[in-house]
């Protein structure tokens, strides 16, 4: 069952690779007490992912913050090593936090998870956004097609405007 408004997020451990190696991240650490917007995409490196999600976000980001955001974050089923080289390729490490969801267990919990096994890439998530207030989604859009609509940066942004 998908997660819906009013849920809690799932205990999960994401990866991230820094400058100090590989870190673990826990839902707790980056949801606990913060407002975050979470978007999720199917591949680092994916023709829409980054031609058109993860752009919209970068180029908004400070809006988005502007709002009351602490975080950003986009999460992908990829490796931490390729989501780092994605955020580097794109310049959205110094503005969104890229989370890796390597074996897609926060997909999975979620209730977001995507067979993409048609397309030779496996398990993945879901096309989404996310507005986590303290843990808990008060704004989801699930993308139930190709392109970017519900979890784009501007539909993010006026749900944020609505308060």
């Amino acid at each position: 069952m998908a997660i819906e408004i009013g849920d809690r997020i799932p205990q999960a451990t994401f990866k991230v690779f820094t400058a100090d190696g590989m870190q673990d991240v826990s839902s707790g650490e980056l949801f606990d007490g913060k407002r975050v917007v979470l978007f999720a995409v199917p591949g680092a490196f994916t023709p829409t992912c980054n031609d058109t999600h993860l752009p919209g976000f970068l180029v908004r980001s400070d809006e988005i913050k502007d709002k009351g955001v602490n975080t950003i974050a986009c999460v992908a089923v990829n490796d931490a090593f390729v989501v780092s080289a994605w955020g580097k390729a794109t310049g959205a490490s110094d503005h969104i936090r890229m989370l890796s969801d390597g074996n897609g267990d926060f997909a999975r919990a979620m209730g977001l998870e995507l067979d993409a096994t048609g397309f030779a890439m496996g398990k993945r998530s879901q096309r989404y956004a996310a507005i986590v207030d303290d843990g808990v989604v008060r704004y989801l859009g699930v993308e139930t097609g190709p392109g970017v609509g519900v979890s784009s940066a501007e539909a993010v942004l006026a749900e944020l405007a609505q308060g």
